[in-house]
């Protein structure tokens, strides 16, 4: 009986050990996604600002067509790499919050076969 408490406290301890790893690695990945976002967002914004100062001293149609046109196309490719890099981070950040809990799972899943 009493080895089974034993091992019934030493996986709890398991248990609490990575989820506190896990947590660790998760906050760390959200602040990272968090600066990521903010600083596409600041870089988002001065490009806008950029572009209706040059928008302000046009004097032609041509001229305003074609600087809001490599506006457009510039922020599309822009929006389009910061997708593909968020996506990244949110990857990397549910395998490393998964990892803690490789071990235990390892352990749960020949058990339950």
């Amino acid at each position: 009986m009493m080895q089974q408490f034993d091992t019934i406290q030493k996986a709890s301890k398991e248990n609490v050990d990575a989820a506190l790893k896990a947590f660790g690695v998760t906050s760390k990945g959200v602040q990272t996604i968090a600066v990521e976002a903010t600083d596409y967002a600041k870089k988002s914004f001065e490009a806008s600002t950029a572009t209706l100062e040059k928008l302000a001293g046009v004097k032609t149609l041509d001229k305003a067509i074609e600087i809001q046109a490599d506006y457009v196309k510039t922020a599309f490719e822009g929006a389009v790499a910061q997708m593909t890099k968020m996506g990244e981070l949110y990857t990397a950040l549910a395998k490393d919050a998964y990892k803690p809990f490789e071990g235990i799972v390892a352990k749960a899943v020949p058990a339950t076969k």
